[in-house]
């Protein structure tokens, strides 16, 4: 089992956390909430606004006089936020997660081939559920015991990326063995029916694994962190965000991820996204590519030039700019918006919820990943929030998080929406955290109530339906790259012994072999000569697992990290002290 020793830790000096108030004052809140209506200070208090919104003019770039400008003050956890600013971070951290929580909907509407009102109504619920659960995951509400539920941080939720791979390969699974519709032309192309059921099976099973992370939000974080080092942790998420590239992301740069990316030579998916569609060229055409680069682009420069604001929106300007220019060159269909209602909600649409075997083991492992995720990306969110990441109260918070995140889980498939977690939103919002210095859970409630108006307007769900693939895919290429990121900053706090290289060695194998060649283990269990359902299902499940490169290589890094002994530490450090005494002999020979 790994230790301690073979992660390198940079802690923040811990502050004071604010006395709170020992009971409901009803009147203390009726004047905060005069004086913030009634006076200029509750409006807009001392926060510079022309610096948030103020543009890095490009002669302006590396100046000192950019560098010397005074920061604003940081506003803390339960810090009290004038109403302009509070309103202004919330919508900040709003456009933020809004491209992580639409694309996957969108994406798993894509692959299961559903009409456009069961679409859009699937972006609002997620961005509906989104806004509900993270009211609850940024509480911090006593249970028993020293038990809480929520973080007590400005900490946000949105569908992890974890799902949304293993649910690609589940509904591919799906497809391939007669669960759901396809049909095969003559010259091999196959074209996926609309198989809403499966995403119901998929809620289905998510509603039941989701158990395993409400108990593992029990252990001590201190063992669940031993069991699960960065190690293990940064080659899961490394794997989770190149997969999302590769099955995602590339192919709708391209055309389209819904098979026209295979080039067939006839049939409706000949041309991207479809032969009837407004615009269809062949998938990898110039112009398709040319929309998703100028998207990416897009982001590039307003990271560049932009004002703090829009820098914390950089992925939403790159749509905005993309959509803009589709439009003008006819590359929109307004049909999903003209199609959608003004006003939806939860339930207005329903799936028939169900449990699919083969999936409960990958998804049981979907959850120990967001478990994984969740309690780096709670200490990251402390960190930027200036608390201690150390103590009882940092593992309140962890064990407060990873129930708050079990039960999301429970609730979201419930909401019909793929489980919500953390790690979906914690990087973009530790962004808008650590540059605006506001780490306020006010702004935090702003952000949920933008999060659920956005979703509640049908027709503003319906224009997200409507953004070509190839604009898509620029800005989800460039999101799940980020989250590849994220994997590598974890695995840099590896101390990287001869332990740690060769378990991630042994990891990676499995993991970038699977991205190469996702087909390897597929045949695995051909020679079986007829199965019964039972062992059928078994077979499935392991093959789900294998073929997944997430689960597979976090599987092996798993059980490495457990079996290898750290005693091969003292071994290098063996070898090195004999290394170091060559060297002196050597050195020592001419005087000889």
């Amino acid at each position: 089992m790994s230790s301690e020793s073979s992660v390198t830790k940079h802690q923040p000096t811990a502050i004071e956390p604010p006395s709170p108030r020992s009971r409901f004052d009803l009147r203390h809140h009726a004047r905060v909430v005069q004086r913030k209506l009634t006076t200029r200070k509750g409006w807009f208090g001392d926060y510079d606004y022309v610096w948030l919104c103020s543009p890095v003019l490009p002669f302006s770039v590396g100046s000192k006089k950019l560098n010397r400008r005074k920061q604003p003050p940081f506003y803390g956890v339960d810090d009290e936020l004038p109403l302009i600013l509070a309103m202004a971070s919330g919508l900040q951290h709003a456009l933020a997660m809004l491209a992580g929580l639409i694309a996957p909907p969108i994406i798993f509407a894509s692959t299961l081939a559903l009409d456009a009102q069961t679409s859009a109504y699937m972006i609002s619920a997620s961005l509906i559920g989104s806004g509900i659960l993270s009211l609850v995951q940024m509480s911090r509400i006593k249970l028993w015991k020293g038990y809480y539920l929520g973080t007590g941080l400005l900490s946000v939720v949105g569908t992890s990326f974890a799902t949304l791979s293993a649910a690609n390969a589940i509904f591919n699974a799906m497809y391939a063995n007669g669960t759901c519709p396809s049909v095969t032309a003559a010259d091999g192309t196959v074209t996926h029916g609309a198989c809403p059921d499966a995403y119901g099976m998929v809620l289905g099973t998510s509603l039941i694994c989701s158990f395993l992370e409400i108990g593992l939000s029990f252990i001590p974080p201190r063992t669940l962190q031993r069991i699960f080092p960065p190690m293990v942790t940064g080659t899961v998420i490394v794997m989770i965000g190149a997969s999302l590239i590769g099955s995602s992301g590339i192919p709708n740069w391209g055309g389209g991820s819904n098979g026209c990316q295979a080039r067939p030579t006839s049939g409706p998916l000949s041309l991207c996204p479809t032969t009837t569609s407004k615009h269809a060229l062949p998938w990898g055409s110039p112009e398709f590519i040319g929309l998703g680069f100028l998207s990416f682009v897009t982001i590039i420069i307003t990271e560049l030039l932009g004002s703090p604001f829009l820098k914390n929106a950089s992925i939403i300007v790159g749509l905005a700019v993309g959509c803009i220019v589709a439009g003008a060159a006819g590359y929109i269909d307004g049909s999903t918006i003209t199609s959608a209602p003004a006003i939806t909600f939860l339930w207005v649409h329903t799936f028939k919820i169900g449990v699919y075997p083969p999936a409960i083991l990958p998804m049981l492992a979907v959850y120990v990943s967001i478990t994984m995720e969740a309690i780096g990306d709670i200490t990251a969110s402390a960190e930027v929030s200036r608390l201690d990441v150390t103590g009882d109260d940092f593992d309140s918070r962890i064990q407060g998080g990873l129930l708050s995140d079990g039960i999301g889980g429970f609730v979201s498939a419930l909401f019909t929406v793929t489980p919500l977690s953390i790690f979906a939103q914690a990087s973009s919002n530790n962004g808008v955290i650590a540059l605006t210095r506001c780490a306020s859970r006010t702004a935090g409630r702003w952000c949920c109530a933008f999060l659920i108006l956005f979703g509640v307007l049908g027709k503003v769900t319906g224009f997200f339906l409507a953004i070509p693939n190839p604009v898509l895919g620029g800005v989800t290429t460039f999101l799940f790259a980020s989250v590849v990121v994220s994997g590598l900053r974890v695995l840099s706090f590896v101390n990287y012994t001869r332990r740690d290289r060769f378990i991630l060695a042994a990891t990676m194998s499995f993991g970038i072999g699977d991205l190469l060649m996702p087909d390897v283990f597929t045949y695995l269990f051909d020679g079986v000569r007829h199965p019964n359902s039972g062992l059928q299902g078994l077979f499935d499940s392991i093959t789900l697992v294998l073929s997944t490169p997430f689960l597979v290589s976090g599987l092996v890094a798993v059980i490495l990290n457990l079996m290898l002994p750290q005693e091969l530490l003292h071994a290098e450090e063996d070898e090195v002290e004999v290394a170091e005494q060559v060297v002196e002999d050597v050195e020592e020979a001419p005087k000889a």
